[in-house]
């Protein structure tokens, strides 16, 4: 027997768990910005395909705020969510938190909003539905 998902509510948030390893951190053991940013990368990708059901490439990143480090050992969770959608691109907030996995203790981390832009073959802006 086939189950079916709601499509709508697999749209609504794109959620990605990642455990942060020592290759992952700077020399202050915790995770450095750039695989930071990476990670909410692709979580805004993911968003943003799922939504335009079509080829999608980062415009650009605004307003990226570090709250906390997270270190060696933590998980992040992301979750990504369309905010804005355009003719061809749309807005994709992204939060990630960090837990600490014995106690459960879960914290802001970082937040950022990513433009994302559907483009076509040629690599072009192209319209989607909305």
């Amino acid at each position: 027997m086939q189950t079916l998902i709601d499509e709508a509510a697999t749209e609504a948030t794109t959620t990605f768990v990642e455990m942060v390893f020592p290759e992952q951190a700077n020399h202050y053991g915790t995770l450095f910005g750039g695989n930071a940013l990476n990670l909410m990368g692709k979580a805004a990708f993911v968003a943003a395909t799922r939504r335009a059901r079509r080829a999608v490439v980062m415009a650009t990143s605004d307003k990226v705020e570090f709250h906390v480090p997270v270190k060696v050992g933590e998980l992040v969770e992301l979750s990504a969510r369309v905010v804005r959608v355009g003719r061809a691109s749309m807005t994709v907030n992204v939060d990630m938190v960090a837990e600490t996995l014995l106690s459960g203790e879960r914290r802001l981390a970082v937040r950022g909003s990513f433009e994302m832009v559907a483009v076509d073959e040629a690599g072009r802006p192209a319209a989607f539905r909305p």
